[in-house]
């Protein structure tokens, strides 16, 4: 608003330089373009990151496979990490050696982590596995996918404001070293003795 008052302001000062109105057409279009196009394009890099966030988690939830697993024995006592696809983050989970059996059928002895804070041989927990039983991470589920669809949204919208105020920022940097410049020329024409009109007549 600052801006626009300043253009209507501008319009027929006599003290107006140009570069002076040209400061502030800048202005104003660099706040139009945060305005107008800045969410447009967070919109759009948030729907197209939210398109390919959801179509993984359809292809995810079809080629990994919830299995039970048995305990054959702990390998590690203290817990591990919290896992971090979990929905809660939160997590302990345990190395063991476990048994399961594949979506394919087949048979599998090897170490695998275990939600379970003390396992024992024969307790039963479930991991992610793919059609032939070779351990991945659990799915992406949709709300993670939506939830990183709109951070991709907004920081796309942010960097382009930020982007589009460096432009801004850049001009009347330029603009401002003009100025200067012109006016040590006009100092440089203006020489020496510029205050002492009459002096040596």
């Amino acid at each position: 608003m600052r801006t626009i008052s300043g253009l209507w302001r501008w319009r027929h000062n006599p003290l107006r330089r140009r570069t002076d109105l040209v400061e502030a057409w800048v202005a104003l279009a660099a706040l139009l373009l945060v305005l107008l196009v800045t969410p447009v394009i967070g919109f759009v890099i948030g729907s197209v990151a939210e398109d390919a966030l959801q179509q993984s988690v359809k292809d995810q939830r079809q080629s990994r496979h919830l299995v039970r697993a048995t305990v054959v024995r702990e390998l590690d006592r203290s817990p591990l990490e919290a896992d971090p696809e979990s929905s809660t983050g939160r997590e302990a989970r345990t190395q063991v050696l476990a048994d399961w059996t594949a979506p394919d059928g087949t048979a599998h002895h090897a170490t695998a982590m275990a939600d379970l804070k003390t396992p024992h041989t024969g307790d039963h927990f479930t991991i992610w596995t793919d059609a032939h039983g070779t351990l991945v991470a659990r799915p992406l589920d949709s709300a993670t996918a939506t939830t990183h669809a709109v951070l991709a949204g907004v920081g796309a919208a942010l960097l382009t404001a930020g982007i589009v105020e460096s432009g801004r920022r850049l001009i009347v940097w330029r603009m401002v070293r003009r100025r200067y410049t012109r006016w040590d020329q006009a100092w440089d024409r203006a020489g020496p003795d510029w205050g002492r009109t009459g002096h040596g007549c």
